[in-house]
């Protein structure tokens, strides 16, 4: 069962398992199973995605029960309206500990002309733990809440690895041997990426809605061992 953060007549928030695929596409085939799909049998009657989370990340994602609701909050999306908190572990410590990524990236997939892209970050904690890696005894890692004021294609992923600290599980754009380390010393087997807050504008109603998705147990499992609580921050 999906665990279902919110839901009314007209839209539902769940909270999306990491390594879960939304929908079908040519990224991921079509043996295996889909968010959408799921949702549609546990909840019954149509259900359209409002936007999209890439298969390795968790959290937050909004799905709506009609066409004309999903129209609606893509154009708050589209129009930079909603407001979107993630969680990432990081390589190192990224100084200064607040700044702007302001760095153009492709609007879709791999390819075609680069857009403007800009990714707030803060830097919520840090940890230095004594395992020996490369010439260096100890690894530095970092708690980063990511906001991200445009959408490209893996934006976050791109823009932290674009300044050299990678967010770790990260098998597209990150680095491998820090992914190992975690698997091996932590057994932390995920992207550690996670949409943690989403505020938007309710369609119907134009209330002001907040939707928190806590982590899963391997994420928190890593945050409890770091003493992390972004929460106190």
């Amino acid at each position: 069962m999906l665990d279902i953060l919110y839901q009314d007549d007209a839209l539902i928030a769940v909270n999306k398992p990491a390594g879960l695929a939304v929908h079908r596409s040519k990224m991921v085939g079509n043996a295996e199973e889909f968010l959408i799909d799921l949702l549609r049998e546990q909840v019954g009657g149509t259900t359209y995605l409002a936007h999209r989370l890439d298969r390795a990340t968790s959290g937050v994602l909004l799905v709506a029960r009609s066409a004309e609701i999903a129209a609606a909050l893509g154009e708050q999306f589209m129009g930079r309206d909603v407001h979107k908190q993630y969680l990432a572990v990081v390589r190192g410590w990224p100084e200064p500990e607040t700044a702007l990524i302001d760095y153009p990236l492709p609007g879709s997939r791999e390819t075609g002309p680069r857009r403007d892209a800009r990714t707030r970050y803060q830097r919520l904690a840090t940890v230095e733990v004594p395992i020996a890696l490369g010439r260096y005894p100890q690894q530095r890692y970092a708690l980063v809440l990511a906001e991200p004021e445009t959408g490209r294609f893996r934006q976050i992923r791109k823009h932290m690895a674009h300044i050299h600290h990678p967010i770790i599980g990260d098998c597209q754009h990150g680095r491998g041997d820090h992914n190992r380390l975690y698997k091996q010393y932590f057994s932390c087997h995920r992207m550690l990426l996670h949409a943690w807050r989403l505020r938007f504008l309710h369609p119907v109603s134009q209330s002001p809605v907040l939707i928190q998705a806590p982590l899963d147990a391997e994420f928190q499992a890593l945050l409890d061992r770091f003493d992390w609580k972004p929460d106190a921050t």
